[in-house]
């Protein structure tokens, strides 16, 4: 039964507390694009030198070692000898592959799209990722697969379709690089997601997100470099980098990574998938809210469909929690009859 043991969180508070952490993670995700663009146009306005300082490259690689701050500061305690001896090179290894996929080649690849695409577009072919994970943890992991929740991600996944194909304005859309690249960053993400999920079972919290941020920053340091050349990097000590980088390094890195990782960690796969369905519509209506930007005429259309994806997702979650709730009562029936059988019996055996 799911009911707390000496002051300790029960296993149905901890899945509600991590799907919470994964929502507000999907947020400030689905809010990042246009923090970025806005920073993006303060630099613009602001050249240094003739260049536009505030490059997406700059704010990843700096914001990423800035957060190293407050996460020193949460997560010190987790860094004794005694701890980090307890980890097996296996531990090592699934905290080094983490690294490389959440923090050098998936912004990489996001990166190479935004070259080549819209914004829009990207965030539209990313609905891949929900209906994809739960196949993958179902397949790798020997996780329940959520039918509900993995039909929500399907109706979501055929809204962002809609709006693709009513936004392209009566052209045939067409599928470049821009959205090649968008698909292997998705599946680099569900990769790195997985990882996690493995990882941060025996690993502490603390290890894990620091770890993994520093490796992580450095082999996207030198893939930049091999990329876009020596000298990528040249603005990093600009003024106005390091006035605007704490925006991106607290909100995105700090908020963003430490509630998607803290949730991960016990939110439900068909509690992700349904969070995850919803964030297409909030990086449209925060674009349009911050940039001001017109998503077109499939906003309305695709966006029903996407929501209504969300509200079978969100009544397939209902439907779980009350067989939940009646198994517990059950269970609870069970015992309480059997210790009423027990205490009618006078004998108990020598």
């Amino acid at each position: 039964m799911n009911i707390a043991v000496n002051g300790e969180p029960s296993g149905k508070s901890l899945a509600l507390m991590g799907a919470v952490l994964v929502w507000v993670a999907v947020l400030v995700y689905a809010a990042s694009n246009s923090v970025v663009s806005l920073l993006a146009d303060i630099g613009r306005e602001h050249p240094v030198m003739g260049r536009n300082a505030v490059t997406l490259c700059n704010l990843l690689f700096l914001g990423s070692l800035l957060s190293l701050i407050p996460m020193g500061i949460m997560f010190h305690k987790d860094w004794t000898r005694e701890t980090l001896r307890r980890l097996t090179r296996k531990d090592w290894g699934i905290l080094s592959l983490s690294a490389l996929l959440s923090s050098a080649v998936t912004p990489a690849l996001f990166f190479i799209a935004l070259d080549y695409t819209t914004v829009t577009n990207v965030v539209l072919i990313g609905r891949i990722e929900p209906p994809l994970f739960l196949l993958t943890t179902f397949l790798l992991l020997g996780e329940k697969l959520d039918y509900w929740a993995f039909a929500a991600g399907l109706i979501a996944l055929l809204g962002a379709l809609l709006m693709l194909v009513l936004n392209s304005d009566g052209a045939a859309f067409t599928f470049g690089k821009g959205e090649i690249a968008t698909v292997f960053a998705t599946l680099s993400f569900i990769a790195s997601t997985i990882v996690s999920r493995v990882g941060l079972k025996g690993i502490p919290l603390g290890i894990f997100s620091i770890y993994r941020t520093i490796l992580g920053t450095i082999i996207y340091y030198f893939l930049a470099i091999y990329l876009y050349g020596a000298l990528h990097f040249q603005d990093i000590f600009a003024g106005i980098v390091w006035k605007w980088v704490w925006v991106y390094a607290i909100l995105v890195i700090v908020v963003g990574q430490f509630s998607w990782t803290l949730g991960l960690k016990y939110a439900r796969s068909g509690d992700i998938s349904l969070a995850t369905s919803f964030s297409p519509v909030a990086a449209l209506v925060i674009a349009m809210l911050l940039l001001g930007e017109d998503p077109g005429p499939g906003l309305i259309p695709g966006g029903a469909i996407i929501l209504t994806g969300i509200g079978i997702g969100q009544y397939g979650r209902l439907r779980r929690q009350k067989a939940e709730r009646r198994a517990e009562i059950a269970e609870k029936m069970a015992l309480d009859d059997a210790l009423e059988r027990e205490g009618s019996i006078n004998f108990k055996g020598a």
